[in-house]
């Protein structure tokens, strides 16, 4: 079920900025059962709606980890995007006109605020478990940082509990991609899509790394490369295409800005000691090929948490392996969901 929230009070942001009205989009699967104690959260990742079924390949049916006959699954739509949640695209109440690039500056743990708010909207206290992959991640680690005592399990994957210099390279390198498309900054809803298109390739290369390329984009047979285009030309471009038929460069920028702002340490004495406030049950899922969030790194946060198991995903595709090795993640998380 698609629902909306709107928030009948000034939103403040981190920043000291505030959004004077907010929406928020999200989905629900499944029934709340009586005593409500049957609730998965679900944060998503980067140009993610807040359908997970949607986006999330054999993970929200009968017999998977978000079984929707057993829990009440919930997702929501983060704060920036474009599907449906307050963004760049929305209305600026001071100007009747889009913000597009007067969007403010919202950080991981106004996002996680957000997903407070919709909670308690919804009637719902203590969540059974708390999941998020990559930038969703980061949204259930700050939520759970700041509210320990909300949930009763903690699943994460491919995420960090602070962003590295390492990603907010990416993103920069992303930003600059955009900001060289000369349309950028003009009020349009389709301004800068060349620039996101291109983006999206270089966010690409990372999601899947060398491996998943040569196991994919292999030229056919009888290829020639002086006539023809090579395959995995053509995925680029298709790929940046695709995107740009969905998403926009203001809230692409947007969620790329959030994501640098990233440290559950922060104003709490450091990513350690924000980490051993985590009671939760906690599971770390990393994925072999990852070349964004390394499985030593992943081992690293799982040690830093103090009720936490390490699982690892042997996958050729790279980060992209949590939505592409489903059966591997249903066989791992169904039985530590329902233990």
């Amino acid at each position: 079920m698609t629902g909306y929230y709107h928030h009948d009070a000034p939103f403040l942001l981190e920043s000291g900025e505030k959004l004077s009205e907010l929406v928020i989009a999200y989905h629900t699967y499944g029934t709340l059962n009586q005593d409500r104690s049957n609730v998965v959260w679900v944060c998503h990742a980067l140009t993610a709606n807040s359908d997970v079924a949607d986006w999330w390949p054999h993970t929200v049916e009968s017999g998977c980890f978000l079984d929707p006959d057993r829990w009440f699954v919930v997702c929501a739509n983060i704060i920036g995007s474009c599907y449906g949640t307050t963004g760049p695209l929305s209305e600026n109440p001071a100007t009747g006109e889009p913000y597009y690039s007067d969007f403010p500056l919202v950080t991981i743990r106004d996002i996680a605020n957000a997903h407070c708010l919709l909670a308690s909207h919804l009637g719902i206290g203590r969540i059974h478990a708390l999941t998020g992959s990559s930038v969703g991640g980061f949204q259930a680690l700050e939520w759970i940082a700041a509210e320990p005592e909300r949930f009763d399990k903690l699943i994460l994957i491919a995420t960090d509990a602070k962003a590295s210099p390492w990603t907010i390279a990416i993103d920069e390198t992303q930003r600059m991609a955009i900001e060289a498309d000369r349309t950028f900054g003009g009020k349009s809803p389709d301004a800068g899509m060349a620039g996101m298109a291109a983006a999206r390739g270089i966010g690409l290369l990372t999601y899947r790394g060398g491996n998943g390329y040569n196991l994919t984009q292999c030229d056919a047979a009888g290829f020639n490369p002086v006539s023809d285009i090579h395959r995995a030309c053509t995925y680029q471009r298709y790929q940046g295409e695709k995107l740009c038929r969905r998403f926009n460069a203001y809230s692409y920028v947007s969620i790329l800005n959030s994501f640098d702002t990233h440290d559950i340490g922060r104003g709490r004495g450091g990513v350690a000691a924000a980490l051993a406030g985590v009671t939760a049950d906690s599971m770390v899922i990393g994925l072999s090929s990852d070349i964004i969030f390394t499985p030593a790194e992943m081992k690293e946060l799982s040690a830093m948490l103090p009720r936490s198991v390490y699982r690892e995903i042997d996958s050729a595709f790279g980060h992209d392996g949590f939505l592409v090795e489903h059966e591997q993640l249903n066989n791992i998380l169904k039985p530590f969901i329902e233990g």
